[in-house]
């Protein structure tokens, strides 16, 4: 007789079938027509998966990812961050550069070599990241030799790419493509099979179908901003994201060690990660404590959470101590770090343990450079806000003020959604609660540049994957924020001549989700089972949409007043913090109301009681 099954055996949950009627009553994927009574998609992206319908998900799935990863390589073929702007060019050539010294460098001076030229000022993994793609590099130049493997400009594989200190500024085309292609491995290795999963979670949480999973996921893998910066402007944002994905999902799975893991990965790739950092601390305190307190499951978290930090930083410090013991020194110009400097205790340079402790603090002092500013460039936040339209230049006030004011200001705007979640850690709630607490960071933090903005991008987006998160009301607030987000980005795209994708992945974009410019059928339309936007919620994103169609014309044909060159710009800062501003108020008055402080249905918690 066969054994029988382990009782810790659980076996896969499958999403409920649901009738269509039901299905596009509650998540509002069609619409009614009042003369025939008919019903038809509710936006152009529903009628593009119409025929899926049913179809198994391996055969929607591939057919996804072949057309989002079209327009990413696609966007590749246009400019990028520094493109023939010496002479210290730009994100590409940072990128470029630290595979070049994590490759020919010994790790004891990746964080100490040459700071001026686009010293490394990332955590450790980006570092590993960096040397990983440099090494892949070595091994095609030493296996594609062949001189049928030949191009105008010389080999495929040029030795001379990441040459210390001579490949400064290099632009060939065949660079490029490899540096794009990194970031396309990058990818699909990483933020692609997270962002598939921890949709499949959000759908299983809400009772949804895989057809509405795949809408959410189409919707999140053409998110424009995302393609824009990434594959356009040039950066490994969504090897952060992804982990930060596989966070939220191993959390919702209930794989809370699992959890910290990934974001401690997200935390040691990009330090952005941290705008998140307050609502997992706070989930998973929350977890520990309610509905009674667990220790042994705080006490793992707290393992599993260091753990993941030493192994993070293990090969850097072991790398310095090895390269201690053979004698190689530190660059004599590279000033000591002042967190060394800083220890209430005195260290001598000949102890054994001081090659760690200076790399240990050398890395962390580039990891957070606060000698930097308020804010980098022109940024919709409330800070660029007030210092560029003249109601106050925050020039005028000291360093120290301007952190603290950020800190705290900050730390009021992060707390409602921190305790929310802290006293109410239902899992359905994390997309809400990071949405706010990111949003908080980036309109109040210190150091904000306008690229931050993918960071409450995610999990704005990840909303509609929740339930009802495709309802007109959701969608119009998903669609403001993503469209606001580019066209805040616009300057930036527009110096990186990045228009062009620009427009087309922004208005595909809005054009598949329903939205404006390209529709207005979001908000005119009545979608089955009351399914609408509020008037208010109407007039208000209508302001917006036609601020921003206004200032594309007035940017492109009108010129700016004597003295004020920077007059458009400006204008697209306090818009875009403004609207950011409501985004950030929405996602916490729904996070509050979906949280039942204010008596609302406990649905959620029934859910959440089932599943676990």
């Amino acid at each position: 007789m066969p054994s029988p099954p382990s009782q810790s055996h659980r076996p896969r949950k499958k999403p409920k079938q649901h009738g269509s009627d039901a299905l596009a009553g509650r998540n509002g994927l069609v619409i009614q027509e009042p003369e025939s009574a008919s019903q038809k998609p509710a936006f152009p992206l529903v009628a593009f998966l119409w025929p899926a319908k049913g179809t198994s998900q391996w055969v929607i799935l591939p057919l996804i990812l072949m057309a989002v990863g079209l327009f990413r390589w696609a966007t590749g073929f246009w400019g990028y961050s520094g493109f023939q702007k010496p002479p210290m060019h730009g994100d590409f050539e940072a990128q470029r550069h630290w595979m070049e010294i994590t490759t020919h460098l010994p790790m004891s001076q990746w964080y100490f070599h040459d700071l001026e030229w686009w010293g490394l000022d990332y955590p450790p993994l980006t570092a590993y990241h960096s040397w990983l793609f440099g090494k892949m590099y070595v091994l095609l130049a030493m296996h594609l030799p062949c001189k049928s493997l030949q191009v105008a400009s010389g080999s495929l594989i040029d030795p001379t790419w990441f040459a210390l200190r001579s490949s400064r500024g290099l632009e060939t085309h065949v660079l490029k493509v490899y540096m794009r292609a990194t970031v396309m491995v990058s990818d699909y290795l990483t933020y692609i099979p997270a962002s598939i999963i921890c949709l499949r979670h959000l759908a299983q949480l809400s009772d949804a179908q895989s057809w509405e999973a795949s809408i959410a996921l189409t919707a999140l893998l053409l998110q424009p901003a995302t393609i824009l910066i990434d594959h356009g402007h040039f950066q490994y944002n969504t090897v952060m994201l992804g982990f930060v994905l596989a966070s939220i999902s191993s959390m919702i799975a209930g794989r809370l060690l699992w959890g910290c893991v990934f974001f401690v990965a997200a935390l040691g790739f990009k330090q952005m990660a941290l705008f998140y950092a307050p609502v997992v601390f706070a989930y998973l305190l929350g977890r520990c404590i309610f509905p009674r307190f667990n220790l042994p499951r705080l006490f793992s978290i707290a393992v599993a959470t260091i753990a993941s930090f030493a192994v993070l930083f293990l090969p850097l410090l072991l790398g310095a101590a090895y390269d201690a013991h053979r004698n190689i020194a530190i660059p004599s110009t590279a000033p000591p770090p002042p967190l060394l400097a800083a220890l209430p205790f005195s260290v001598s340079a000949k102890s054994s343990y001081y090659p760690i402790l200076l790399q240990l603090t050398q890395s962390i002092h580039r990891i957070f450079p606060f000698a930097r500013g308020l804010f980098e460039d022109k940024v919709a936040n409330i800070w660029c806000a007030i210092h560029s339209s003249g109601i106050h230049k925050l020039h005028n006030h000291p360093p120290t003020l301007l952190q603290r004011g950020a800190l705290a200001l900050t730390s009021l705007s992060i707390l409602p959604p921190c305790a929310i979640i802290f006293l109410k850690p239902r899992k359905e709630l994390l997309p809400w609660a990071l949405a706010v607490c990111s949003w908080g960071f980036f309109l109040c933090s210190y150091q904000v540049h306008e690229k931050n903005v993918l960071l409450p991008l995610l999990p704005m987006t990840l909303l509609l994957a929740g339930d009802g998160g495709l309802r007109a009301e959701s969608r119009a607030w998903v669609g403001l924020a993503n469209v606001l987000g580019c066209w805040t980005m616009f300057p930036l795209l527009k110096r990186d001549e990045l228009r062009v994708p620009y427009f087309v992945l922004t208005l595909l974009w809005a054009y598949l989700m329903g939205l404006p410019p390209t529709s207005l059928g979001t908000y005119t339309r009545s979608g089955v089972g009351g399914d609408g936007v509020g008037w208010s919620t109407t007039l208000t994103h209508a302001v917006f949409y036609a601020d921003m169609v206004a200032w594309h014309f007035a940017e492109a044909f009108v010129p700016t007043l004597w003295g004020k060159p920077d007059l458009w710009v400006v204008a697209n800062v306090c818009i875009g913090a403004a609207g950011f501003g409501l985004c950030y108020l929405w996602c916490l008055w729904r996070l509050a109301t979906q949280s039942g402080i204010f008596g609302a249905p406990r649905r959620g918690v029934e859910k959440e009681r089932k599943m676990q």
